[in-house]
């Protein structure tokens, strides 16, 4: 069968790698022509940038190799432009590329904007570039002794304090959060994560929002001004314009409103996943994740071939499965949850949590290259089901 069916996908982050291989495995020798867009031509593993940032030399990844024996089509170049009318995206200002169906998996980025001078003076881990750049600062800092900021106390942000922290002993590092650190995690968790922060002799200032960065300092909402010799900034989220800028329908943060099917409420041509997705379950909106975001590539990805071959699809299920959390490269915490997200009792502390995130870590690779092969598939939870969305 030939059905000249042409889907191109948009960024080759874990979700849309994710999306173009399996698509390629559910529709070869049908042929369907797939394309996988990115500006760059490197696979970057988010998961691991915080670990570039205390000096670790990681593997390259060329999003090529990995997409050696598909028969995907790589483009690397930025969309600049997409026309869901005429089905046709712009890359790189100038070159037209058509699609019957269009796979919008751009992800997001760390938001710079929400204090004055983070911009112009904070470091993100949005890169390996970004990433390399801070962890030459650090090396140049470590010598005298300097000071750390890190800005936002999720999981991006203790990672990133705790790495740094365990590779750089002689620095004086300041985790500056609104919440307590840990917050979402069950008290013992929690507690075991505060117990490693004190051994790595990492300050926190909990409560607190970050006004201004300065060259050389942090200054917070209450008046105080903290000596920074370099601050990471890994608080806030924004997204490309690119979607609400073509007139599609999105939130009021630029993500996509889909129906239960991950379709665009107003174009259904267009599927979205990961990060750059409003998806709601019966127990709210998931929130931007690889463990999130790698089940919905594969939902997208299945639910294109069923419609390809005329087949009815079922409403996206979800729920989650834990929170897992290094703390440098010989601990870790990992909380287990309930499918809301809520903490279970369930927890692992120590060195076996540190192998079970590198697992988590490293299972992505793992997985784009046995599903060239079959279909692998990611933890799916049956118990949160999407609700529907009003047409745009």
């Amino acid at each position: 069968m030939s059905t000249g069916h042409r889907i191109v996908v948009l960024g080759a982050g874990y979700t849309g790698m994710f999306s173009a291989i399996r698509l390629a495995h559910r529709t070869r020798r049908t042929g369907v022509e797939i394309t996988l867009v990115n500006p760059s031509g490197r696979f970057v593993e988010r998961l691991r940038m915080h670990q570039i940032a205390a000096g670790q030399e990681l593997p390259r990844h060329r999003i090529a190799d990995l997409l050696d024996g598909t028969g995907v089509t790589f483009v690397q170049g930025a969309a600049t432009a997409i026309d869901p009318e005429a089905r046709r995206i712009t890359v790189d200002g100038t070159t037209p590329l058509a699609y019957d169906t269009l796979v919008y998996a751009l992800g997001s980025s760390t938001d710079t904007g929400n204090a004055p001078g983070a911009d112009a003076h904070a470091f993100t881990l949005n890169s390996p570039e970004t990433a390399g750049r801070f962890a030459a600062r650090l090396t140049e800092l470590a010598a005298a002794g300097g000071t750390v900021t890190v800005c936002g106390g999720g999981l991006t942000g203790i990672e990133a304090a705790t790495e740094i922290a365990e590779a750089h002993p002689g620095l004086d590092i300041t985790l500056i959060s609104t919440q307590e650190p840990g917050a979402m995690m069950g008290d013992k968790a929690r507690a075991y994560l505060h117990r490693v922060l004190d051994r790595l002799r990492i300050t926190r200032e909990t409560g607190v929002r970050v006004a201004k960065v300065l060259p050389d300092a942090v200054e917070l909402a209450d008046g105080r001004v903290l000596r920074s010799d370099a601050c990471l900034w890994t608080t806030g989220v924004r997204v490309s314009p690119l979607a609400a800028d073509a007139g599609i329908a999105t939130d009021q943060r630029g993500l996509i409103l889909t129906d239960t099917t991950l379709r665009s409420v107003s174009h259904p041509d267009i599927h979205a996943v990961g990060d750059a997705a409003a998806i709601t379950m019966d127990f709210g909106q998931l929130h931007g994740s690889c463990q999130s975001g790698l089940p919905t590539a594969q939902y997208t990805a299945d639910t294109i071939a069923r419609l390809v071959h005329g087949k009815n699809v079922k409403p996206f299920r979800f729920g989650y499965f834990h929170q897992p959390l290094s703390l440098g490269r010989k601990d870790a915490v990992i909380q287990f949850t309930k499918a809301d997200f809520t903490p279970s009792r369930l927890r692992l502390t120590g060195r076996s949590a540190a192998w079970y995130k590198e697992l988590v870590s490293g299972s992505p690779l793992t997985t784009y290259r046995y599903s060239k092969r079959m279909n692998m598939t990611t933890f799916v939870s049956k118990r949160g089901s999407a609700t529907p969305r009003p047409a745009a």
